[in-house]
């Protein structure tokens, strides 16, 4: 990758912090994503894995003198009861994550179920798909995801792209196979993340339209930041977003959201992230 497909209009990018790994739903390991960052000369990196913190966990285990700097951190799944859409909010720096986790592993136990429901389907159309496979596939993750159920149907030839349209057509929320799943109130995750003493900030609000979401808790002192920098943010978007982050003195974040080839568009690690003076407001939150 070179500079120019790391320079942004906020300015040189330095740490990328959204980062998916193989403990959820990624398909690069931890240790690959910390040597994939030393070599585009990343300085910062934080692995937030879906609803678990195992993958930051793992990462802060594996720094080295001299490399790129781990900030802890995970994506959480929340519904906006009000709306009834999604909402994802990263979580960094907790103070307490053993209690975070066990929070969490709530949502994960209840994913785990969803899409092995949705397996048991897929099976019943497909000779050869079976959950033991599945369940396999998604060994070194906490849950089940989406990939590893499109995995299995990659192995067997049935498609070559994981996710593409066939998952649309299986497993998206319109999909024939589709077992819809359950998320803790966004509000109730705000709570959780305030009492383990972490850092909130709404993830990708575009994806969503989690903007009115984002003010008022803005407003109400339960979020720190907002991640302005992420490529399903449209430049309108992120506009907006820097202009509440001004108004309520929020943090800026970015990250590429990166997935390795588990994802709908590529995004190489550092296609969007923080620039130094960013990621140093929010070690300064962090204290």
């Amino acid at each position: 990758m070179n500079s120019m497909r790391r320079e942004t209009n906020q300015g040189r990018i330095a740490g990328d912090l959204h980062v998916h790994t193989v403990c959820s739903d990624g398909s690069a390991s931890v240790e690959y994503i910390l040597g994939y960052a030393e070599r585009i000369g990343l300085a910062y990196i934080s692995v937030t894995d879906h609803d678990t913190l195992a993958g930051s966990d793992k990462a802060l285990k594996l720094v080295r003198p001299g490399g790129v700097k781990v900030i802890p951190g995970a994506e959480i799944s929340a519904r906006d009861e009000r709306t009834g859409r999604n909402v994802h909010i990263l979580c960094y720096y907790p103070k307490d994550g053993a209690s975070l986790q066990s929070f969490l592993d709530e949502t994960l136990a209840r994913r785990r179920q969803q899409k092995l429901e949705m397996a048991g389907k897929i099976s019943r159309l497909y000779p050869g798909f079976s959950v033991e496979d599945v369940e396999e596939l998604s060994g070194e993750s906490g849950a089940v995801y989406e990939c590893h159920l499109m995995q299995v149907l990659c192995n067997l030839g049935y498609t070559n792209t994981a996710i593409g349209p066939l998952m649309e057509e299986l497993i998206s929320s319109r999909g024939s196979c589709y077992v819809r799943g359950s998320y803790p109130s966004v509000d109730k995750v705000a709570e959780v993340i305030k009492d383990v003493g972490g850092i909130a900030v709404i993830a990708h609000p575009e994806q969503f339209d989690s903007f009115d979401l984002a003010e008022d808790f803005a407003r109400r002192g339960l979020i720190q930041g907002v991640e302005v920098w992420h490529p399903r943010n449209s430049a309108a978007a992120r506009a907006r977003l820097r202009e509440m982050a001004g108004k309520y003195r929020l943090l800026e974040t970015g990250g590429s959201d990166f997935h390795g080839q588990y994802a709908k568009r590529p995004h190489p690690l550092g296609a969007c992230g923080c620039t130094l003076e960013q990621i140093e407001r929010l070690l300064y939150w962090h204290g």
